[in-house]
């Protein structure tokens, strides 16, 4: 009796092992990869390495045939290339091309998850999703938050927007490129979450060389500043959460670091550009900010508080957002 009982219990956890080998191998989708520039050619080979039978075409037909050694099936056409799977990435330089080679062979995209990775405006992003609509498939827009390198590695992540029928089905065969992130139904919102990142990052990079170029004033070379701005703005980042916090509460009282403070340190850095011949413009809007905040007498909110004047006043309530496609 007592081993009947341990081969019952063995039951369920051999059934369970054999209907999630079972599900794995239902749920990894055929995918066909449709632009092999280096990008392209990168999410090809993630797809293959994870098992997954993957097709791929190129205008250019000899940049498949290193996928097609890994294993990768080479589609003579657009059409059969659309046709060989039900998940379907387009990785091309933009949405009139994906238009141009995708409009010939529209019905063919009938029933297929199309995720385009090209990058655009949320406008373009809107549109393609229409017309996908149109002709029977469901639209992902993608935004590809990596390099080459860091596909299908924890550097990279990739952000979604549009059917959530899409996103929800095929989610664990998206993340074999990269981490996936969802914004929900309007297809332009992976785009302007894209824009927002990119324009954190030419914030952060353009403070980086214009302090480069006031540090060669004393001898200080690039190179051995970068390792110094690198830890400085890791510790930065680590500020963000409490950042976040106030600017979405609106709460910007006892603050450890005001507007007037940082108001002086920013001033100080123009003069010194200035003093020495170096081009102030990277910090004269954040001056005038943080000016215009003080004159209102927010002078000893947090510096936080400069979203107020930032965000958009065109919309408000259930309205805010509205315009993104």
């Amino acid at each position: 009796m007592k081993t009947e009982r341990r081969v019952r219990r063995r039951r369920p956890k051999e059934q369970r092992r054999h209907q999630m080998s079972e599900n794995d191998n239902h749920e990894r989708s055929a995918v066909s990869v449709i632009g092999l520039g280096q990008m392209g050619s990168r999410l090809a080979q993630a797809f293959l390495a994870a098992g997954h039978t993957t097709t791929v075409w190129n205008r250019t037909a000899a940049k498949a045939d290193a996928l097609v050694v890994q294993g990768a099936v080479r589609a003579a056409t657009v059409e059969a290339a659309v046709a060989a799977s039900p998940l379907v990435v387009v990785c091309l330089p933009d949405y009139p091309t994906v238009r141009d080679l995708l409009g010939p062979v529209a019905e063919s995209l009938r029933g297929r998850a199309l995720v385009n990775l090209t990058f655009g405006t949320s406008e373009d992003a809107a549109t393609m999703a229409g017309w996908v609509a149109g002709h029977g498939a469901d639209y992902l827009d993608g935004a590809m938050m990596a390099l080459p390198e860091t596909v299908a590695t924890p550097e990279g992540f990739f952000l979604y927007s549009g059917s959530q029928h899409a996103f929800t089905t095929h989610r664990r065969d998206l993340e074999v490129m990269a981490p996936a992130h969802y914004f929900g139904t309007k297809a332009g919102s992976a785009e302007i979450h894209d824009l927002a990142l990119l324009g954190t990052g030419y914030a952060a990079l353009t403070g980086f060389l214009h302090a480069a170029a006031l540090l060669d004033v004393v001898g200080t070379t690039p190179e051995v500043f970068a390792p110094l701005a690198a830890q400085w703005l890791r510790g930065m980042a680590e500020f963000l959460p409490e950042l976040a916090r106030e600017a979405g509460s609106s709460e910007y009282t006892n603050a450890v670091s005001t507007v007037d403070m940082n108001r002086a340190g920013v001033d100080s850095l123009i003069q010194l550009s200035k003093a020495n011949g170096i081009a102030a413009a990277v910090h004269e809007p954040l001056k005038a900010l943080l000016d215009r905040r003080s004159a209102d007498g927010h002078g000893q909110d947090s510096f936080s508080s400069v979203y107020e004047l930032l965000r958009s006043r065109a919309l408000g309530g259930d309205e805010r957002g509205t315009r993104i496609g």
